[in-house]
């Protein structure tokens, strides 16, 4: 595989003039790092001694963020809390380049993911969420209907958290408007993403949906029936360590993984769809878009927690690739 070479001037010469906007559940990665020399005298658990506490974009957040960090013009809406944590997530959204359209709902607090890790390795998560109201995801989607046209494509980021319960009339809107519009999926009900552009489940999130196969055949066959069911434009399954499966049409294009060492996986999806938004905002053809989304999610891998790369980044691994002579 390779990359054509107006390609790759777009990737070096600019990719935030045309706009994303993100759409869905945005949550606050917070980590506790710290070390573990005993065990409680309380109960048989053991104890971390917290040094360092970070607060990272998640769901959603982490989506934009992913399109930022690569120079990409984008702008997040979604529903959050009234509270410290929603401040906390818009400042360092803020500091990352992201647009933000934040509606406050002051029945429920931002959802917040926590963290305690010890020499890299998690001890417990603890996660604090509650679904927003549905006066509030009504105001949300009348600001979506309203800003819409001033976006060159649009991706809903599905965490199953409620904040894409109106995805359906999402769609709706956006092909009424002539917009492509990507989904990373959550759950097992696919048929609210009817009409879609193209949506990107990972092997467990299209197992969910479609159940088990046996062999790559029948993985093929589940493939197409379901974009022919949904009426989708393409259908592109994360694979992990199998890379990912492009279907479009009747056929299947496999992209082997380019992951050299999986270090945390956590947030890999934002970096797929995040990366595959803004190379189709940017007219990359959908073969090419998906050959650098892979490159992307095989350099997040390799982080802790949700991450972010750099465009240096993935313009270094190109070159290590050898996908192309890139100077």
């Amino acid at each position: 595989m390779s990359l054509s070479n107006t390609t790759l001037e777009k990737i070096k010469k600019s990719l935030n003039q045309n706009k994303i906007l993100v759409v869905g559940d945005v949550m606050l990665d917070r980590y506790w790092f710290g070390d573990v020399n005993r065990i409680s005298p309380e109960a048989p658990v053991p104890i971390a001694k917290i040094n360092k506490i970070e607060d990272r974009p998640g769901g959603a957040a982490n989506v934009a963020r992913n399109v930022a960090s690569l120079n990409g013009n984008v702008t997040l809406l979604s529903v959050v809390g009234n509270d410290e944590p929603a401040t906390t997530l818009k400042e360092i959204l803020i500091n990352d380049s992201v647009n933000t359209i934040f509606k406050p709902d002051n029945s429920i607090r931002t959802i917040v993911k926590l963290r305690v890790l010890a020499k890299n390795q998690q001890l417990i998560r603890l996660d604090f969420e509650e679904p927003p109201s549905h006066e509030i995801l009504s105001e949300t989607l009348e600001i979506y209907n309203e800003i819409i046209d001033d976006y060159d494509i649009v991706i809903l980021s599905d965490y199953g958290k409620g904040g894409l319960n109106h995805a359906a009339k999402m769609i709706e809107i956006a092909n009424s408007h002539n917009k492509q519009i990507l989904i990373d999926p959550k759950g097992n009900d696919y048929s609210k993403y009817k009409n879609a552009t193209l949506i990107t489940p990972n092997k467990t999130e299209f197992k969910d949906a479609v159940g088990m196969w046996h062999d790559e055949a029948e993985f093929k066959q589940k493939a197409i029936n379901l974009k022919n069911q949904l009426n989708l434009n393409h259908l592109l399954v994360t694979r992990s360590e199998e890379g990912m499966s492009l279907f479009d049409n009747d056929s299947q294009i496999d992209y082997p993984t380019v992951a050299h060492e999986v270090y945390d996986v956590s947030g890999a999806g934002d970096t797929v769809i995040g990366t595959l938004g803004l190379m189709l905002a940017n007219n990359i053809p959908l073969d090419e878009a998906v050959m650098l989304s892979n490159i992307a999610a095989g350099i997040v891998v390799a982080k802790v927690g949700t991450a972010t790369l750099t465009l240096q980044e993935l313009i270094q691994q190109i070159r290590t690739l050898g996908y192309t002579n890139f100077g």
